[in-house]
Order: structure tokens, then C-alpha cells, then sequence
């Protein structure tokens, strides 16, 4: 950070303990910026963007092969300074600038960080000067997808398979077992019901294991990566020979687990079950199930500051009102599909910034619409208003 900029960060306030985000949240939070000597702004910007990009190398022979895709969801840029309207002067003090509601309408992959892959949305604050290297701060947001159920075949489908398995060398006779999972799909924190009818038929003791692990894949330019590693194991009581039993095994799925991904094009992340058993002096028979994490159905939510009424286009100044407020009542774009109405309509041409007695900062006034439509994506942007914040 320069001399002059002592400091500027992004904050975005969180709405629930998990300290995430889904469809239909608002992002609400500020800049902080701290100037040291008085500043000649040539432009101010907050961005929002979410991407989801692979790479990864292999070596073939001498060659080195660089295997690299990337998926852009959004990007949209919000200025309140604009390089042709900048160059005013900013007194050294510190200043809690832009407040920002973004309404996400569409559904996108989770969060997502992978050996070989990620999947980020961030929020990225930038200060221009002339003749000045930029000075800029990147917050990461953790957003997690709503699937639609529907849209998933077999989720709630009762799965069953089955293997029986001849024993050979050090071991006689034959092993069996018929595995039955109530459905496919399971939230996080949830148990696994895993029903087994198991033919010892051998002369050994076997012992029913399972093991659920994570699959990911990446793909890049018709080629695919896959990182496969076991999460979690359980094990069964050993079941003597000339037995049958029917076993029953619960396999809680840890809280933390990070959801299946299936909506994105590049990266896949997938949970396998895996039911097997245990032979001495003999491979394992086993069969293996598809398993989707959901994401927990209720986040506790935590306690918002009041909102601005309707988002409040007209942005008064309030000293005793909280500045960032998360509008439970957020009007939102009912038809995202269609192009926005004409702004002068309805007159919906917010000042950006506003300047109060004993600051520099009463330099612009934007007339950028607050409605935003980029492409599937609507995310709804009001630049609430910009504060002051007395220093020492």
C-alpha cells in the first residue's frame, strides 16, 4: 500500500453463522479507505464476479501439456468515481464509503476449491490515481447453491445392487451380500441407512466395511482430471462362516461436508458410497453407490440492522441509522428475462455519492441506473450512500 493510501479494504456483513450466501441473498457491505495525504482520485469501483476455472499440467515425454479452462458466471463493475468525472481532491482522513445491496436472482455452482480447480465469487474495491499503481482489496464470498431437486433423476429413488463373489487360493466356497439405500440424495449432517444381506458361505470370518469418498473432475480441451480420496470409514461386526445375517449400518455425513456440484461444466464434485467386504487372502467384493450431498435445509439466520425502506432510491441521510441494512423486503425483479423499463420512468437515478459539511467528497454525482441485466444472471445494485467516518 502507498504512502498516501494507507489503507483500503472491502467488507460485505454476514446473514447467517455459516457465513454464507444462496439464491435470493443480498450482499450488503462498504469500503474502508484510509488516506494519509490529501488524494487526487481518478476513479473508484467496486466489482462482484464469480468464475469457475481448471488447470493443471501433464508431462508427455519431453513435453509439458498445460490443460486450462474457465467458465465466467458474472462480472459487473460499479463505478462512483469514472475516470473522465475524477481528479477531485480527498482530504487525508478516513472515509466508509458505498453502501451495496446485490440481489442474486439465478442459481450458480457452490464455492468450490479443488486440487486441480475452483470456483470463486469475490468482491474486489480499486482506487485509480494517475501516474499510480492502483490500490485494490478482494474479499471472497462463500455462496452455496439451492439445486433444484427435480432436476436431479433419482434422488429420492431407493438404490439397490448385489455381488457374489467365488473364493479362491487360501479360501473355499463363496461371499455374497445384497445392499439396499433408502435414496440417493442426503443433507449434510444427515445419516446414510445402509441395509445388507450378507451369505458367508466360505471358511473364513468377513467383515462388512463401507466408505464414503469424494470424486472430483476436472475437464479442459476434451480431457478430464480425476482426484479421488476416502472421507470416512466404518466397520461391521465380522460375520462367522455358514452365516447369514442381515446387518444394519448408519454413516452419519459430517455437517461440514461440502455439497455435490453437478451444475457446473468444468467441475464435477461427486460422492461415492462404497460397500465391501473383507476376505482374508482374497480381493474384496464390493458395490458402490452415487451419493449428492444437499446442502442443510436451514441455515440460523443472524440479526440484520433495519433496512432502508425499499431499498431506499431516494438515500437520505440518517446520523442514527445503521448504514448497511440487508432489506428482508427486497423488491425483486419478477421477470428477469425481459429488458429493464426505461429509468426516467420512474425516476430511478440515485446519487452515488453525497458529500456532508467538512468533507471532500461532495465531488459527483453518478446518474448510473441502479438496475443491472447481465445476460441470465440480475442482480439488483443501489449505491446507498457515502459516509464520513471522523478520524483521530
Amino acid at each position: 500500500m502507498s504512502s498516501t493510501v494507507k489503507n483500503i479494504t472491502v467488507h460485505y456483513n454476514p446473514i447467517n453463522e455459516a457465513n454464507t450466501f444462496t439464491k435470493g441473498d443480498i450482499v450488503s457491505g462498504h469500503i474502508a479507505l484510509e488516506l494519509a495525504k490529501e488524494c487526487h482520485v481518478e476513479s473508484l469501483s467496486i466489482k462482484f464476479k464469480g468464475k469457475a476455472e481448471v488447470m493443471w499440467t501433464e508431462r508427455h515425454g519431453q513435453t509439458t501439456v498445460v490443460y486450462h479452462s474457465k467458465d465466467k458466471y458474472f462480472s459487473i463493475k460499479q463505478f462512483f468515481i469514472r475516470k473522465e468525472e475524477g481528479q477531485g481532491k480527498w482530504a487525508p482522513r478516513e472515509y466508509v464509503l458505498i453502501g451495496l445491496l446485490i440481489l442474486c436472482i439465478r442459481d450458480m455452482p457452490s464455492s468450490f476449491h479443488g486440487s486441480a480447480g475452483k470456483i470463486v465469487y469475490s468482491l474486489e474495491a480499486r482506487l485509480s490515481r494517475s501516474m499510480r499503481i492502483d490500490s485494490k482489496d478482494t474479499t471472497k464470498i462463500t455462496f452455496v447453491s439451492k439445486p433444484d431437486l427435480s432436476s436431479i433423476p433419482g434422488l429420492m429413488t431407493p438404490q439397490h445392487d448385489s455381488k457374489d463373489k467365488k473364493m479362491k487360493f487360501f479360501t473355499s466356497g463363496t461371499v455374497g451380500m445384497d445392499v439396499s439405500l433408502e435414496k440417493m440424495g442426503y443433507q449434510q449432517g444427515e445419516g446414510i441407512k445402509v441395509i445388507a444381506l450378507i451369505q458367508n458361505d466360505s471358511s473364513r470370518d468377513i467383515k462388512p466395511k463401507y466408505c464414503v469418498y469424494k470424486k472430483h473432475s476436472f475437464f479442459a480441451n476434451k480431457k478430464r482430471r480425476l482426484h479421488t480420496k476416502d472421507l470416512f470409514k466404518e466397520v461391521g461386526q465380522p460375520i462367522p462362516p455358514s452365516t447369514h445375517q442381515r446387518v444394519t449400518q448408519v454413516l452419519t455425513i459430517p455437517a461440514d461436508l461440502e455439497p455435490s456440484i453437478l451444475n457446473c461444466s468444468i467441475i464435477k464434485a461427486e460422492y461415492r458410497l462404497r460397500v465391501y467386504l473383507d476376505v482374508k487372502y482374497a480381493s474384496d467384493p464390493e458395490i458402490k453407490f452415487p451419493i449428492v450431498i444437499l446442502p442443510a435445509s436451514e441455515v440460523p439466520a443472524m440479526d440484520q440492522p433495519p433496512a432502508y425502506a425499499g431499498f431506499g432510491y431516494e438515500a437520505s441521510w440518517n446520523p442514527n441509522q445503521p448504514i448497511w441494512g440487508a432489506a428482508a423486503q427486497a423488491p425483486v425483479a419478477s421477470q428477469p428475462a425481459e429488458p429493464p423499463p426505461p429509468y426516467g420512468q420512474y425516476g430511478l437515478y440515485p446519487t452515488m455519492m453525497k458529500g456532508y459539511p467538512g468533507t471532500t467528497v461532495d465531488l459527483i454525482s453518478n446518474q448510473n441506473a441502479s438496475l443491472y441485466y447481465c445476460m441470465c444472471d440480475v442482480f439488483l445494485v443501489q449505491c446507498l450512500i457515502t459516509v464520513p467516518h471522523c478520524s483521530t
